[in-house]
């Protein structure tokens, strides 16, 4: 009787081996596509790209200043006017708000967004003033430096709750896999909570209503069962807030305008 060689059992086995591994690898990648999309949410099942109106939420976080304009006569040497102040910064302050979404859509692409939010803020500015004692050499290369190091600095701050009720339209790109980018712009209301009395009491004083231009961008991540939308929005105020007759009087007729700006990420949940 023929013996069959050690090695040409092995052999045999080999191939058996090697063919049924490829068959296993081939079914595999012929399910990974279905395991993947639902897994991604590349088939959600929200829905709410199809309706004609739908609702979400959002929170938010944002870093808002004031736009301070000097007047004419504060920057003219001869007018003296503010004599002891020599410069006016706003600075950026943290804050957030929170707010519903209400969705129209037009078209895959075009949908107008209703947006009503409260946010909570606060503006600081810092007030340099000159030294008493101070005096600075004419012509001297130090002397301004010598201002800007010995300058008495004053923080005022004006904290203020917001109704907001922004009127948005966005455009989005088409949808690729599970994401989509868009753009977003429009105008905005606002009204503050706190009573004009109340503000009148602060420092600086502003007006309570207020106009605003808003443009932004994000992105939209499909899920299974929702949409998840980071977005960015700059915010600019076009009514000049500033109330003069109000303002404590070192600093009164330095300011001609008050305008607010803010930068804002969104976390949009649809």
């Amino acid at each position: 009787m023929q013996t069959t060689h050690f090695w040409n059992k092995l052999d045999l086995h080999r191939r058996k081996i090697t063919s049924g591994s490829i068959l296993i690898l081939l079914i595999l990648l012929y399910q990974l596509p279905a395991q993947a999309q639902g897994m991604f949410g590349l088939t959600s099942s929200s829905g709410s790209d199809e309706k004609l109106i739908s609702y979400g939420f959002f929170l938010a976080g944002h870093n808002s200043t004031f736009r301070v304009n000097y007047s004419d006569a504060f920057v003219d040497p001869n007018a003296n006017v503010a004599p002891n102040v020599r410069a006016i910064f706003p600075r950026y302050s943290p804050g957030f708000s929170l707010g519903f979404i209400g969705m129209l859509r037009f078209h895959d692409q075009v949908q107008m967004l209703f947006t009503p939010k409260v946010g909570f803020y606060e503006y600081k500015t810092e007030i340099h003033y000159f030294p008493p004692d101070f005096q600075p050499t004419p012509g001297s290369p130090n002397s301004s430096e010598d201002v800007i190091i010995n300058s008495d600095i004053v923080t005022v701050n004006s904290e203020a709750t917001m109704v907001e009720l922004p009127v948005l339209f966005k455009y989005r790109s088409q949808r690729f896999n599970n994401t989509r980018m868009y753009f977003l712009g429009g105008a905005s209301y606002q009204f503050r909570t706190k009573t004009q009395e109340e503000a009148n009491l602060e420092e600086l004083v502003t007006t309570g209503q207020d106009y605003t231009i808003e443009l932004g961008m994000g992105f939209e991540i499909y899920f299974k069962y929702f949409k998840f939308a980071p977005e960015i929005r700059f915010s600019h105020g076009l009514n000049n807030l500033y109330q003069a007759e109000n303002t404590q009087g070192d600093i009164r007729d330095a300011i001609s305008s008050i305008k607010r700006k803010n930068i804002t990420i969104y976390l949009n949940f649809q």
